[in-house]
């Protein structure tokens, strides 16, 4: 099924899914959860359009290779293209907020650290980002206070506000268009509160920015 970026209401942006962009350890305590440092400026990577897909559609990730962690962003929509914009220009980019899973083949992942390695194949497989849709920026009256949380089986497993983020969602948009031109249809995924863990078949997901959306998902395990 060929994603389509969409709205609360069901209608279709006019842009098509661009790149998604991510900050790693945004959050000083999903850092130290897996015994990494708190760094001092954002940490990016980039996953393909191919690594979307939208949450209706069942979760999985490659098979055989180890556990399967989930990761909940808040996912910031871009509108217009961006480069070397300040951050009142980066706010005036944003056409929308979502919530996203920035999916983690965390044995792989560790291996690759351990090497010095990118790791862009334990983030970046086909299917690595379930994504919901989006609802317009004027429902948020404070980027400084987005509440996400991830509920699995019905337990709370991953509770985080964007006032806890290390790089806050303007200044982090705009430090990226240093590095990297956004463009409209582009997804910036702006790390994870702690609480991370694996995935199992059977699972029910509950991703939400609390009181604005939620979007649920069954995970098919690995494939």
């Amino acid at each position: 099924m060929q994603y389509i970026h969409r709205f609360e209401d069901g209608a279709a942006f006019q842009w098509p899914l661009g790149k998604v962009v991510c900050v790693g350890r945004n959050y000083a305590e999903h850092a130290r959860e897996l015994n990494n440092p708190v760094p001092s400026e954002p940490i990016l990577f980039i996953k393909p359009a191919t690594a979307v897909q939208s949450f209706a559609e069942p979760v999985r990730w490659p098979a055989q290779k180890g556990e399967c962690h989930h990761e909940v962003e808040i996912a910031v929509l871009i509108g217009r293209d961006l480069k070397n914009v300040d951050e009142q220009q980066a706010i005036a980019g944003i056409a929308g907020f979502g919530v996203a899973l920035d999916l983690t083949l965390r044995d792989l992942q560790s291996k690759l650290k351990d090497k010095g390695h990118p790791w862009e194949i334990a983030k970046a497989f086909d299917g690595a980002c379930p994504l919901s849709g989006f609802i317009r920026p004027e429902r948020v009256s404070d980027l400084a206070d987005i509440p996400v949380r991830l509920t699995v089986n019905g337990q709370v497993r991953q509770d985080g506000n964007s006032n806890q983020m290390l790089t806050p969602i303007p200044k982090l948009i705009s430090y990226i268009s240093q590095y990297f031109t956004l463009q409209a249809g582009d997804v910036v995924l702006t790390g994870t509160p702690a609480g991370v863990g694996p995935l199992h078949a059977g699972d029910r997901l509950l991703a939400e920015l609390p009181g604005l959306l939620s979007a649920e998902a069954q995970v098919s395990g690995a494939g």
